[in-house]
């Protein structure tokens, strides 16, 4: 595992010097992050490596994982689809077992909770909690990662009186941000460049995914990395493939993605890919573990182009990881997507697979605009999205309470 000091080559000495400097006055508080999933999905892969580095600067940081049943997952699954836009109708009963489990979760987790300096709730399964926890004395966050600029009301009006009550809340982007009693801050999510999913690798390594999944090095490879989840659009990358390849011949697709434990819609979406792909060789559908971040780190170097075609997107870290590598991406014109790919500079914005389609025949016949985009948007995540500038943003954040939300607070 990194210590921050390991950073200073990515980095630089000046950025993890100011870390210490932020950390000096949290030095010994107690830290509570908890989410639904320990594995799959962008919260967890941040909480592995956040929570290691607020430790090494001297902060008691713990990670906690909430557990549920079937209902749970359900429920919180149509909190995730109405969020991000969907109608979606509730049954009470889910409603009422979604309160349940959090009751059975406050009671394992109160002398933690209840006894740390600070507490970042992340998104909606678990927060509920600080509405049970009468006896708490730090500061409660809650850190939403959802694109909830257009939320289903009748959700969001069941949410958030669960909301309110929290010191502050953290969001993606602006757009994103609810009305809610408390201050409100912005911050994007990031990626770790010393991780096994963004690492440089030996050249052996990416020409080993070739072989292993049947790709022919000599022809273009168009990659997306996502989960199999509606809002990512698999089917439509599908079709956005199938309309490039008349003009790109030889082009192949794939796609690599997992399920998380808190996602119980993944075996049908992926049943719905196999049906649109109708067994063309050319179209990879691989099923990957979550421990499976080297693979995922050659196919994206191994690709040309990188697309991540979501119709909704909290951040979108897939997309983060991909321009890390020098690829250009093609992106959902959406959410956190648009944060990161600078249209016609990062990659291309789009909306349809015809878009994406048009967007894939253009950078594959022109090579020298791919490669110069590629080479933009290393350069534009080395500078915003790294995982140093997230801590830093934390700390800060921290910093801020421990002061009750001073206009001004002075370092030594």
């Amino acid at each position: 595992m990194q210590g921050i000091q390991d950073y200073a080559g990515i980095a630089g000495t000046d950025v993890i010097d100011q870390l210490r400097q932020l950390a000096e006055p949290l030095r010994g508080m107690k830290v509570v992050h908890v989410n639904s999933t320990r594995v799959g999905g962008g919260v967890a892969e941040i909480l592995a490596k956040l929570v290691p580095l607020m430790n090494d600067l001297g902060i008691e940081t713990h990670w906690e994982v909430i557990t549920g049943n079937a209902d749970f997952y359900q429920c919180t699954k149509h909190f995730h689809n109405a969020l991000q836009g969907d109608s979606v109708e509730i049954p009470a009963s889910l409603l009422r077992n979604f309160e349940e489990i959090n009751r059975q979760n406050a009671e394992q987790l109160r002398p933690a909770l209840e006894d740390a300096d600070i507490v970042f709730i992340h998104d909606p399964q678990p927060a509920p909690l600080l509405s049970m926890m009468p006896e708490r004395k730090g500061r409660w966050i809650w850190r939403c990662h959802i694109d909830v600029s257009r939320p289903h009301r009748p959700v969001w009006k069941y949410l958030r009186p669960f909301l309110t009550g929290y010191d502050a809340s953290i969001w993606s982007l602006p757009d994103f941000a609810q009305s809610l009693p408390h201050p409100q801050y912005i911050i994007p999510p990031s990626i770790d460049p010393l991780s096994d999913k963004n690492v440089e690798l030996p050249a052996s390594e990416v020409e080993e995914v070739y072989s292993r999944f049947d790709i022919d090095p000599q022809r273009p490879l168009l990659t997306q990395v996502s989960r199999y989840d509606r809002f990512k659009d698999p089917v439509g990358v599908i079709r956005a493939y199938r309309l490039s390849k008349d003009f790109a011949p030889g082009l192949q697709l794939v796609l690599a993605g997992g399920s998380a434990t808190d996602d119980p819609e993944g075996e049908a979406v992926l049943d719905e890919v196999h049906a649109a792909a109708n067994g063309d060789p050319d179209v990879k559908i691989l099923l990957l573990p979550s421990d499976a971040h080297r693979t995922i780190n050659a196919l994206q170097r191994a690709s040309d182009i990188v697309m991540q075609k979501s119709t909704k997107e909290g951040f979108g870290l897939t997309v983060t990881e991909a321009l890390w590598k020098g690829k250009p991406v093609i992106g959902g014109n959406t959410g956190g997507i648009r944060l990161q790919v600078i249209n016609h500079h990062t990659g291309f914005l789009v909306s349809t697979p015809e878009g994406a389609a048009l967007r894939t025949r253009y950078l594959l016949n022109h090579r020298e605009v791919l490669e110069s985009m590629g080479q933009k948007a290393r350069t534009f995540v080395r500078d915003n999205f790294l995982l140093t500038r997230h801590l830093r943003e934390y700390l800060t954040l921290m910093v801020i309470l421990r002061n009750d939300h001073a206009d001004r607070v002075e370092l030594s």
